[in-house]
C-alpha cells in the first residue's frame, strides 16, 4: 500500500483547523477515556487502520485495559462497559452509520439518560470529527507504523 499524500503537508491550514477542533473536544469535560473508546469504535466501523492504531496506543498509554479494547467490537455482549459507555458507543455507531440509521429518537433517548445536553453536543462533535479523520486517512491511504512481532517462546 502506498500513501497518496500527506494531508498535513499538503493542506496544513485544514489539518491545523481539525486539530483545533480536537483540542476543543479534549477540553470539553467529556472523559478522555470515553472519547478514546468512541474514536476506536468509529475507526473500527470505518476500517481505518491508521486511526485504530493511533487511538488504541493512546488509550493504552492513558490506562485503558487491553481486555476492553479487544472487547470493544462486542461491547453489547460484555459486562466490561458502563451504562454511560454503552450509551456513547451506541451513539457512535448510530452517528457513524447515519446514512442507514438517521439517528432514531430511541437512540437519542438512551444517550440523554446518561449525558447532559452539553456532553451530547461534544460527544457528537467528537464522533463527527473521527469520522472525518477516518475518511481522510482511508482515502489518502495513510499507513500506520508497523511493529515487528516478537517470536513466541518455544
Amino acid at each position: 500500500m502506498t500513501p497518496r499524500m500527506n494531508i498535513f503537508q499538503i493542506a496544513p491550514e485544514g489539518t491545523k483547523a481539525m486539530i483545533g477542533v480536537e483540542t476543543a473536544i479534549a477540553g470539553s469535560g467529556v472523559e478522555h477515556s470515553l472519547l478514546q473508546l468512541v474514536k476506536i469504535r468509529a475507526s473500527q466501523i470505518n476500517g481505518c487502520a491508521f486511526c485504530i492504531d493511533m487511538h488504541v496506543k493512546d488509550a493504552i498509554k492513558n490506562g485503558e485495559s487491553h481486555q476492553r479494547i479487544h472487547l470493544l467490537d462486542g461491547w453489547r455482549d460484555s459486562p466490561a462497559f458502563t451504562d454511560r459507555e454503552r450509551a456513547a458507543l451506541n451513539w457512535t455507531e448510530v452517528v457513524t452509520r447515519i446514512g442507514k440509521t438517521h439517528a432514531p429518537d430511541a437512540d437519542y433517548a438512551m444517550l440523554q439518560a446518561q449525558f447532559n445536553e452539553v456532553e451530547i453536543a461534544w460527544l457528537t462533535l467528537s464522533i463527527g470529527a473521527i469520522n472525518l479523520w477516518n475518511r481522510v486517512q482511508i482515502s489518502l491511504r495513510a499507513i500506520h507504523p508497523v511493529e515487528t512481532p516478537t517470536a513466541a517462546a518455544a
